[in-house]
């Protein structure tokens, strides 16, 4: 089927049964952000692959609503599919509802597969259409026409010892019970990946660059239930998932049992990971406490075992990284580089490190113009050369059986234009503010976003994502419940915590600029007026200083440059070949 007979089938659907708008989310019913070959519902639907986006369809509009991020992507592949591009002016906001309420008349219906739609949106969505009289339903328009659909992924999953997490599972079960104590909840649902990833030490491969597994959990102050695939699990684990206090049982079989908890009990359900569907199973009698998973905020907080170990990962990807920027700089010119044989010499060099277990997200190779777009992915046909001339963005990560790392540099190739330079140098004053940053204790994400931006605003220059997110241990790349960016989310920068750093400046047709380090939490100074916290550089990768504009740094920040750079040749020197000793010592030098 066409993407256009598709959207004609779906409109036949809601037709019958009287449905005036269709919804799409990106989501699975572990409202996941990176999801399984089965429930990539967008792509199918209407040929657009970006990780945030929602489809609306009426009967006379099909839209596609996306952020800035992805706006000449979707044009360019909602080309001839009966989709327009909608574009969002706040990012991840629904502001399709408000469209809708708009558009539709009293008494209209409004549908979606609410197994894809969060407890949070399932909300705002029955309520602020019932202000407007209309009502929200239940239904999946995609099963009946998804043929050939991808079934739910099988690979095996394994458990990782707690000497590796620095923690055991049954200790992560008392401290996710005594939260639930707190919280008066009898029941706790567990449905997000990462959350049953790092309750139960487990790690597998069902979803593309997030060592995750479909599962879910039900937890009370007696049992602890996982239900998975049961064929992932080795006798073995099932065994030492059991002295762990843990049963497993079949993935389907969640639902039933929330059909069947105890009348008048109470469960509690984080609103923003878990799917409207499940709460509706749920005996009328029983009350719902919407709080944020308990483990959400436990492990954001990394233990020592994980911090020593992400930082084994972070000087072994340093290595790779610098084993790339040498022969980068030795081929370029002299043998073709594109931006897809770029990304994958770098994985190259990833995947010699001991523990490498692949990448944490789709590699951003972006040469010239196409570092303009922030989450640029490049294809067969988009696949340009790099030259021995302008700017190469990458953005890029690895998974390791010890860390997660997410790390961009931006590469001078040469003939660089002087808004080139003041442009990479405005990027890196922003980095290193947000790096070098003492904040005292409570401070939140939008406070360090906006010491980040300064530099850049000062100029009369912004970027429209977020400078930085929460990065996993071993799990997601992009984890909460931290961020720096400017919305005003209440969650103060604890210790322990690692964040990623990445300003940039984006100019369209012209060039990207980005710049990222992750940093971790760690205390500082305490005194009369506060203990004030500062951030330990966990990145270990040269940062070129080939066009940066001395004259445009503060001595402070040039300080920063120079001890970091230093950090980076004495911390990677012992690690690396002669030849390859010599040439970072010439990127690391000092200016």
């Amino acid at each position: 089927m066409t993407y256009i007979e598709k959207l004609s089938a779906i409109r036949n659907q809601m037709k019958a049964d009287n449905v005036q708008a269709y919804i799409i989310p990106s989501a699975d019913p572990h409202i996941s952000e990176y999801l399984p070959n089965h429930y990539k519902c967008i792509p199918f639907a209407s040929g657009f692959t970006g990780s945030a986006g929602t489809l609306v369809i009426t009967h006379d509009f099909a839209g596609l609503w996306t952020d800035f991020r992805y706006f000449e992507q979707a044009a360019e592949q909602l080309e001839n599919s009966g989709f327009e591009l909608v574009r969002q002016k706040v990012q991840h906001a629904p502001e399709y509802i408000k469209w809708l309420t708009e558009k539709l008349d009293k008494g209209a219906m409004v549908a979606s597969n609410e197994k894809l739609v969060s407890v949070l949106l399932g909300d705002l969505l029955t309520q602020q259409l019932s202000i407007k009289g209309i009502s929200f339903a239940n239904k999946d328009y995609l099963s009946p026409i998804w043929q050939d659909r991808p079934a739910l992924p099988a690979e095996k999953a394994f458990l990782i010892d707690e000497k590796h997490t620095g923690q055991s599972v049954s200790s992560k079960l008392a401290q996710v019970r005594e939260a639930m104590l707190s919280s008066g909840a009898d029941y706790h649902l567990v449905s997000s990946l990462d959350d049953m990833a790092w309750l139960f030490n487990i790690r597998g491969k069902d979803v593309s660059y997030n060592p995750v597994v479909l599962s879910f959990a039900l937890i009370n102050q007696d049992h602890a239930k996982l239900y998975i695939n049961p064929d992932k699990l080795t006798a073995d684990e099932k065994e030492l998932l059991l002295k762990s206090g843990v049963e497993v049982f079949e993935y389907e079989e969640i639902e039933n049992a929330l059909k069947h908890l105890p009348d008048h009990c109470t469960i509690l359900i984080d609103p923003k990971r878990n799917c409207f569907a499940y709460t509706k199973l749920l005996p009328v009698s029983v009350r719902i406490i919407k709080e944020t998973t308990p483990s959400t905020n436990l492990k954001t907080i990394k233990n020592e075992t994980e911090l020593v170990n992400t930082r084994t990962a972070m000087r072994k990807d340093g290595v790779a990284i610098t084993r790339f920027l040498k022969w980068l700089s030795e081929n370029i010119g002299k043998t073709p580089i594109t931006e897809l044989s770029a990304a994958a010499e770098l994985r190259k060099f990833r995947a010699q490190q001991e523990g490498f277990a692949g990448d944490s997200f789709t590699t951003i190779s972006a040469y010239g113009p196409h570092g303009a777009l922030p989450h640029y992915g490049p294809t067969e046909e988009s696949n340009s050369e790099v030259k021995a001339e302008g700017l190469f963005l990458v953005d890029s990560g690895g998974q390791y059986f010890y860390g997660t790392t997410d790390i961009t540099r931006t590469i001078p190739m040469g003939n660089n234009t002087e808004e080139e330079s003041i442009d990479y140098t405005l990027v890196l004053k922003g980095m290193i503010d947000g790096c070098k940053v003492r904040f005292p204790k409570g401070t939140c994400g939008y406070q360090i976003d906006a010491i980040t931006r300064k530099p850049l605003w000062d100029h009369a220059i912004n970027y429209g994502h977020g400078t930085g997110h929460g990065v996993g241990y071993f799990l997601n790349v992009h984890e909460g419940p931290q961020v720096f960016n400017a919305t005003a989310t209440p969650v103060a920068i604890e210790l322990g915590m690692i964040t990623s750093v990445e300003p940039g400046i984006y100019r369209p047709g012209k060039h990207g600029i980005r710049i990222e380090n992750l940093v971790n939490t760690i205390a500082d100074v305490t005194n009369e007026f506060n203990e004030f916290y500062a951030f330990e550089c966990l990145t270990i990768a040269p940062i070129s200083t080939k066009i940066v504009k001395k004259e445009l740094l503060e001595a402070n920040q040039i300080q920063w440059l120079n001890d970091y750079n230093q950090l980076v040749f004495e911390t990677q020197s012992p690690f690396l070949t002669v030849d390859e000793v010599a040439f970072l010592k010439e990127e690391t030098k000092a200016i």
